[in-house]
């Protein structure tokens, strides 16, 4: 990813908070057969406060990946949405594209069995303590054997990046009454591109540049 300065993130707890709010990422390696793309949930190591990450994949992938012997990239992707010329006012402009995205890259540590079973608790409680009524890992109708047949089909890993390369494009180079009619047209809930995720955003960076002068 192209970095450029006004754009670049590198506070570790805004890129923790990143992670946090997107789990569902994406896994790249270069191997002998070319590039190999897979799609994983991960989570910030509970025990770290970096930028580790834990997560798992299921065979066959970790050998494709060639999983704990290669670098591997894990793209975080954020809101992202469209941005029309017409938002800027009566000046010449062109559409862009706001996002926000981290590209954190590391090889990854295998995990042992038991640690991969608690990162598969994890993950679970993660999203099902979401739900009215939570179905957890160890809880009936699951059993002990099942759950841990389960995890023979995974492997775990625990990655903490040696490269991290992270940009936040939210109209920063743009005046704020712009970004403020940006960020009404992207709450918009009728227009075709409205998006309040991408709108949140915005609007939370804005005000902590404004807080910043």
């Amino acid at each position: 990813m192209r970095q450029n300065p006004s754009f670049a993130m590198t506070d570790v707890i805004e890129l923790r908070r990143l992670i946090e709010l997107n789990p569902w990422v994406t896994l790249v390696s270069s191997t002998a057969d070319g590039l190999v793309a897979s799609h994983y949930a991960v989570l910030l190591d509970a025990a770290r406060d970096d930028l580790t990450i834990v997560g798992h994949v299921g065979k066959p992938d970790d050998y494709v990946h060639g999983l704990g012997e290669r670098e591997l990239l894990v793209v975080v992707q954020g809101p992202h949405g469209y941005v029309s010329p017409n938002w800027y006012g009566d000046t010449a402009s062109v559409p862009t594209w706001n996002f926000v995205s981290a590209h954190l890259t590391g090889v990854p540590e295998l995990l042992t069995p038991d640690e991969n079973l608690e990162v598969l608790d994890q993950l679970v409680a993660r999203f099902e303590n979401g739900m009215p009524q939570p179905r957890l890992l160890w809880e009936r109708p699951n059993d002990p054997d099942y759950v841990r047949r389960l995890e023979k089909g995974t492997v775990g890993f625990r990655l903490t990046p040696t490269r991290v390369v992270a940009k936040r494009k939210l109209s920063q180079n743009k005046p704020d009454e712009v970004v403020e009619t940006i960020i009404r047209e992207l709450h918009a809930g009728g227009g075709t591109y409205a998006d309040p995720r991408l709108a949140g955003e915005m609007r939370r960076d804005l005000d902590t540049r404004k807080a910043a002068r």
